[in-house]
């Protein structure tokens, strides 16, 4: 078995992950589930000539392994798709997780990500915050944000990603893609060097610490649009998240700053539909100035009642979303308590 014949068959089985780790065999995740393939358990050599084969045919030197330390990068192979991988060691050998990425851009309509989420790609400036879990889905929506400003705004955007994923045409705009550790060491860097590139729409990977975030702060400040994404479940916690970065003498700037620069926030499940399907599920915040009053005078426990009755500018909680799919009969009642924020609310939503 090779490797170009495990990522052919990843491929032709619509398969979202691959892992390759000893002890285990060639594990697919299909749908959210695990399939295993193979004749049995892969050996410490099996995984590492695998990951032999892997920096091959990325056409990429092993500098990083060979000291003990984790890869993490992204390549491409034609008429197959883009890859993102993770090396690493686990109990004294080499693994990796490759992640597929179709070859295209994906289609909104196709994921079921809803205008309300769109529609914060027309904002001209600010902070735009994609948020949630590992593996949500948050790179391909925030695409889906970015590509909508590349078709229809005469601009230049500029991505900090690690890895790459999705790769942008040129079209309406410009769009320059940098990889950390490859075209630029990290974050704060990458933003400095930005601000001095005629950016007008900056995709930032990831605000992971305070030198991220506060270098992120700032550049929005500039009048720009910056999106970027974090690792947390709800809209409050995501502003919550961001403040706590910073000393506590710092704080109550930053609930003013965040207060004027954030646009939206958009946190993302992706929870089992009736049909085996994984469905996308939202919580939407769009700035208003009842919003930014909540943010200054630190009152987000009110957040949740804003979003309920902002239907009309395309808010929504995450309970709400779920109700909703499941009103539809797309997903189970079982489905919407194991994923929704107040059980015992919703159980009662739920009859």
């Amino acid at each position: 078995m090779e490797i170009q014949e495990i990522l052919e068959k990843a491929h032709g089985q619509g398969a979202s992950d691959i892992f390759l780790v000893a002890g285990l065999p060639v594990t697919l995740k299909c749908k959210g589930h695990q399939e295993r393939w193979g004749d049995g358990a892969l050996k410490p050599e099996d995984t590492q000539r695998f990951v032999g084969q892997i920096y091959t045919v990325a056409n990429r030197e092993d500098t990083h392994t060979s000291r003990g330390e984790d890869d993490d990068f992204s390549f491409a192979i034609r008429g197959l798709g883009r890859f993102r991988v993770n090396v690493f060691k686990q109990r004294g050998s080499l693994a990796a997780v490759i992640r597929l990425i179709q070859f295209g851009l994906p289609d909104p309509k196709e994921l079921g990500i809803p205008d309300g989420v769109l529609d914060l790609a027309d904002n001209q400036k600010g902070l735009v915050l994609v948020t949630g879990a590992v593996g949500t889905g948050k790179s391909t929506t925030i695409a889906c944000m970015v590509q909508r400003i590349n078709e229809t705004r005469d601009c230049h955007i500029i991505t900090m990603e690690d890895p790459i994923e999705y790769i942008y045409r040129h079209e309406k705009a410009i769009v320059t893609q940098r990889e950390i550790s490859i075209d630029t060491p990290g974050y704060p860097a990458a933003l400095r060097s930005a601000l001095r590139e005629s950016p007008d729409v900056i995709l930032l990977g990831e605000m992971r610490d305070y030198d991220t975030v506060s270098a992120a702060i700032t550049a929005t400040e500039t009048g720009l649009l910056l999106f970027s994404t974090l690792h947390t479940s709800s809209v409050a916690n995501t502003i919550t998240r961001i403040i706590d970065v910073f000393p506590a003498n710092q704080q109550q700037q930053v609930k003013i700053q965040l207060s004027q620069l954030l646009k939206g926030v958009v946190c993302q499940q992706l929870v089992p539909g009736v049909d085996g399907r994984l469905l996308p599920v939202f919580e939407i915040m769009k700035s208003t100035n009842a919003i930014q009053n909540m943010i200054r005078e630190d009152k987000l426990h009110q957040l949740d009642s804003v979003l309920q009755s902002g239907a009309a500018e395309g808010m929504c909680t995450m309970d709400g979303s779920l109700l909703k799919l499941f009103r539809e009969g797309k997903i189970s009642k079982e489905t919407a308590l194991v994923y929704c924020a107040h059980y015992d609310v919703m159980s009662k939503r739920l009859g």
